[in-house]
C-alpha cells in the first residue's frame, strides 16, 4: 500500500475507490460538511490532539497490552498474542472513537450525542464518554439485543443515556441503526450522530478509523519490542469493522503480514441464519453509503444472524470492502459453535473471558495455529465477556 494511504483514502467526496460516499437526504448535507470540516480543522490542532491523548492515557489506561497465551500455544501451535483493548476502559476498543467523536462534539458546540448499539459496548462507551463531557446522551438498541446484552443496558442507564427500545424489524442492530438515524433528523443542529463504527455517510468511516488507528499503533509497537519482529498473521473480527481497522491499519504496508477478517457465519449460510457479508453479499447501498451487503430478492438488507448482537448488521465498512476487492485483506467466517467453544477455550486456558464478537476472532486464531505451527498470531482481543455471561449460560450452559 503507498506510504500516503492515509491521506489518499477516502478521497475528498468519501470513497474508498467505488465504496463510501454519502447519500444523504439534502438537508443532512450541510451538516454533515460542517461535521466533515471541523474534523479536518479540529483533529490537526495541537490542543484537540494533546486533549485527547490526556484522555487516553489518563481516563481510558492506555496503551493496552499485548499478551502473549502460552497455554493456547502449547495446546494449539504457534505464538499466538492478544491486543488486550478488554481492558481498555468500559471494556472495549469502542471507547477510542467515542471520546474522539464526543470531543468533536464539544468543539463543535453540540449538546447531544444519538446512537445506536448492538452488543451495548458502543452505547455503554458512548454513555460514558457523555458523561464526561457533560452531555446529553441517547441510545438506540433493538429489544432482541436488550435481552441478551442485558448488562450493559443497566449500565447506560446508570451511566445517564435514555436507552430507546426498538421494536421493528428484528429489533437488532440493523433496526437499531435506521431508529438512531431518524432521531438524528429531526435535530441534526443541537445533536451529533456518533455512528459506532467504520460504516455510515461520509466522514464517519475516515473518523472513526482514525480514532482507533491507536490500536495498530501500540500493537505494532509492542509487538517489535516483545519479538523483535512483525507478525506473520493479524486477526479481527468483523461486524462494521472499526476494531479490525484500528488494528489492520498499522500492516496495510507491510506485505509481509497476513490480515484476516473475520465475520459471523453463525447457524448455517441460508438467510437469516448468519451475517457473513464479505463471504456471501455483493455491492450495494445500506445507511447512506455504499459497501458489500446482503441482499434479498429485492435489493434491499436481508435479515442477518449472529450469536454475537455487535456483528449482526447486513453491511460492512467501505475500507472494507475496497480492502477486499484489492485482495489486501482475507475475508473468512466463524461458526456460532465454533465462537463458543473458543469463549470458554480462552476463559478456561488463560484466564480472560472474551466478548463472543471477539471470540470469533480467537476461534479463527485457533484453526489458523494448528495449521501453521511455525508462525505468529496477533489477535485483536476487541471486548470482554462480562456482558455475554447470562447469554451464554443460560443458552448454552456450562461445558464439563
Amino acid at each position: 500500500m503507498s506510504k500516503n494511504y492515509f491521506k489518499e483514502y477516502p478521497n475528498v467526496d468519501g470513497f474508498f475507490n467505488e465504496y463510501g460516499g454519502a447519500f444523504i437526504p439534502p438537508h443532512l448535507e450541510t451538516e454533515m460538511a460542517k461535521i466533515n470540516e471541523a474534523y479536518y480543522s479540529i483533529s490537526k490542532s495541537h490542543k484537540f490532539i494533546i486533549e485527547l491523548r490526556n484522555i487516553r492515557k489518563h481516563y481510558q489506561g492506555r496503551p493496552t497490552p499485548v499478551y502473549h497465551c502460552n497455554r493456547l500455544s502449547n495446546k494449539y501451535g504457534g505464538q499466538i498474542y492478544l491486543k488486550r483493548e478488554d481492558l481498555n476502559h468500559t471494556g472495549a476498543h469502542k471507547l477510542n472513537h467515542c471520546m474522539g467523536e464526543a470531543l468533536l462534539a464539544k468543539y463543535m458546540g453540540k449538546k447531544k450525542l444519538i446512537a445506536e448499539t448492538g452488543a451495548g459496548q458502543h452505547g455503554v462507551a458512548l454513555a460514558t464518554a457523555a458523561a464526561y463531557f457533560g452531555l446529553e446522551c441517547e441510545i438506540h438498541m433493538g429489544e432482541v439485543d436488550m435481552v441478551k446484552e442485558h448488562p450493559n443496558v443497566q449500565r447506560m442507564k446508570i451511566l445517564g443515556a435514555n436507552v430507546i427500545p426498538v421494536g421493528h424489524g428484528l429489533k437488532t442492530l440493523k433496526e437499531a441503526v435506521d431508529s438512531a438515524f431518524e432521531a438524528y433528523l429531526k435535530d441534526p443542529i443541537t445533536a451529533i450522530y456518533c455512528i459506532g463504527s467504520v460504516v455510515g455517510p461520509h466522514p464517519f468511516p475516515m473518523m472513526v478509523r482514525d480514532f482507533q488507528r491507536v490500536v495498530g499503533i501500540e500493537a505494532k509497537d509492542q509487538f517489535l519490542e516483545m519479538t523483535g519482529e512483525l507478525p506473520d498473521n493479524i486477526i479481527a473480527c468483523i461486524g462494521g469493522g472499526s476494531n479490525a481497522m484500528g488494528l489492520f491499519s498499522a500492516f496495510l504496508e507491510h506485505e509481509e503480514c497476513r490480515l484476516f477478517g473475520i465475520e459471523p457465519a453463525g447457524k448455517s449460510f441460508k438467510t437469516g441464519e448468519h451475517a457473513a457479508t464479505m463471504t456471501l453479499g455483493k455491492p450495494g447501498m445500506i445507511h447512506g453509503f455504499k459497501c458489500y451487503t446482503l441482499q434479498d430478492e429485492e435489493g434491499n438488507p436481508a435479515p442477518v444472524h449472529s450469536i454475537a448482537s455487535g456483528l449482526d448488521y447486513p453491511g460492512v465498512g467501505p475500507e472494507h470492502s475496497m480492502l477486499k476487492d484489492l485482495n489486501k485483506v482475507t475475508y473468512d467466517s466463524i461458526t456460532d459453535q465454533e465462537c463458543i467453544d473458543s469463549f470458554f477455550e480462552l476463559s478456561r486456558l488463560e484466564g480472560i473471558i472474551p466478548a463472543l464478537e471477539s471470540a470469533h476472532a480467537v476461534a479463527y486464531a485457533l484453526k489458523l495455529a494448528q495449521k501453521n505451527p511455525k508462525q505468529s498470531i496477533l489477535v485483536n482481543l476487541s471486548g470482554r465477556g462480562d456482558k455475554d455471561l447470562d447469554y451464554v449460560i443460560d443458552t448454552f450452559g456450562l461445558p464439563e
